[in-house]
This record gives C-alpha cells, sequence and structure tokens, in this order.
C-alpha cells in the first residue's frame, strides 16, 4: 500500500503533512531530507514483511512516533 502526502508547511521542527482527504500528520522535520520543501510529495510504501510480530511491533513504533506518544 502506498500512501502519498503532501508537506503542507513547518512548524519549528515539526512538518505538517496532508493526505488527499485533508488529514494531517505532524512528522519530525528532523526525520525528513533537509533539502525537502513545502509542497512536496512524499510516498509512504507500508508493506509486511511476513514476520508479524516484528511488523506489529514496527507498526506501534511508527504510530507511537507519528502520535508523539512516549513509553
Amino acid at each position: 500500500m502506498k500512501i502519498n502526502l503532501t508537506i503542507d508547511r513547518f512548524e519549528g521542527d515539526q512538518a505538517v503533512l496532508v493526505d488527499s482527504s485533508d488529514h494531517t500528520i505532524i512528522w519530525p522535520r528532523t526525520k525528513l531530507p533537509e533539502e525537502f520543501k513545502e509542497g512536496q510529495i512524499l510516498v509512504f510504501d507500508i508493506s509486511s514483511d511476513g514476520a508479524e510480530t516484528k511488523s506489529q511491533e514496527a507498526a506501534k513504533d511508527i504510530l507511537n512516533e507519528i502520535l508523539d506518544i512516549k513509553e
């Protein structure tokens, strides 16, 4: 599954990413290459490698980072 997100704007050290349905994701600016600019389209490729436990843990870690949840 591929998800296209556009860099809508930067707010301090955060990037505001928007999908085609206007859902927003706040992403750490440090996790993007420095040359990325507002308006640039990012493609996220989400897939499973078949190792259920590892992929569940990775998905949880990604969601925690996106939602800024500390464990």
